[in-house]
């Protein structure tokens, strides 16, 4: 049976690229990215390397992709009022020179012919280090929760850093209303400087480092960092998209494919925030850096097909469990409306 017509041809990058793939990435990471707080870029880009794009095209294809995907999902955050534009905006001072820092640093490597190895590596490493964060913040909540200790504003707490980072006062001091936080404005620049570099190196819109660094180094709640992060990262997205469209390195086509599922996921992602717990929510999260990593290790040591089906299946998967969360939070709203207007009516 011939399945020629299940592969596409890209034209810039010069690849035949089998299109279902691309329209469940856009898609599920659309419904992950919307539930995260990301662009989900930190599955795309290997995503997309795995399925046969040379990896500057990953990266720029998949930059130009997050933020389209970005726009929508911050539309959305901002109806429930999970946007802190202030913070945002600050954040976008650093990120912007970090990210065509990280630019340049993928060109060099590209001319080298190191960049496949080098960034797969520079994945791996981080991706480990977020997942033992968010593992261990975890497993330090449960224990102060089973020592009795008393939750604050935010609940329960495992890794408290930015309390100390607080006490740092070097001027502009700002207060941040939506996060309900007050800090020197050099420390959401400095973060979203150290973000922006990676975003740019590694095709990712930061939120895979910046979600985890809003809750631990500045101290935002949970919720207000998926919608704010979604705002850095459509800023950052448009801007990386820029840069690396000067370079010739994004396809608009995969673009295009990847925009169609991921419009419709990043509605049903966003919805689900507001259903799902602040640890929930990371431990989820948690959950799919790993197997995006083990991914990215089996794609470097060319076990291509296991590398593939792992990368799918996980977002899958989680777009499945984020899926979920939504109907059946959805439901049980719809139960208890039912049941106030049936109280009302007897009344």
């Amino acid at each position: 049976m011939d399945a020629s017509w299940l592969y596409m041809y890209m034209p810039i990058a010069g690849v035949d690229i089998f299109w279902p793939g691309l329209v469940l990435i856009g898609y599920s990471v659309g419904v992950i990215g919307g539930f995260f707080g990301m662009g989900g870029a930190w599955m795309v880009t290997p995503g997309l390397n795995i399925l046969g794009f040379p990896m500057a095209f990953a990266i720029g294809t998949d930059i130009a992709h997050i933020a389209g995907k970005s726009m929508i999902s911050t539309i959305r955050h901002s109806k429930f009022g999970n946007v802190d534009y202030k913070l945002g905006f600050i954040m976008v001072i650093g990120t912007m020179i970090g990210i065509e820092c990280g630019a340049q640093l993928v060109m060099w490597l590209e001319r080298l012919g190191q960049i496949g190895p080098v960034v797969r590596w520079v994945y791996v490493v981080f991706l480990l280090l977020i997942a033992v964060m968010v593992f261990s913040d975890y497993a330090k909540a449960r224990q102060k929760k089973k020592a009795g200790e008393v939750a604050g504003e935010k609940g329960v707490e495992g890794f408290t850093w930015y309390k100390t980072l607080h006490k740092i006062n070097i001027p502009p001091m700002m207060h941040f209303k939506t996060s309900g936080i007050y800090c020197s404005a050099w420390l959401p620049i400095s973060v979203s400087f150290t973000t922006g570099v990676l975003a740019g190196f590694l095709g990712i819109g930061g939120g895979l480092l910046r979600m985890p660094a809003l809750i631990y180094f500045i101290g935002t709640p949970t919720h207000v960092a998926v919608g704010t992060d979604l705002f850095e990262v459509m800023i950052s997205g448009l801007y990386g998209a820029f840069t690396y469209t000067l370079k010739g390195r994004i396809e608009l086509v995969a673009v295009f494919v990847m925009l169609t599922g991921a419009a419709i996921g990043a509605q049903i992602g966003t919805v689900a925030t507001k259903y799902a717990k602040g640890y929930g929510i990371r431990l989820a999260f948690g959950a799919a850096v790993l197997c995006c990593m083990i991914s990215i290790i089996l794609k470097q040591f060319k076990y291509e097909l296991p590398a593939a089906v792992l990368i799918l299946s996980t977002i899958g998967i989680i777009c499945i469990y984020i899926m979920i969360i939504m109907f059946k939070g959805a439901a049980n709203e719809l139960r208890e409306k039912k049941a106030r207007e049936a109280m009302a009516t007897k009344a």
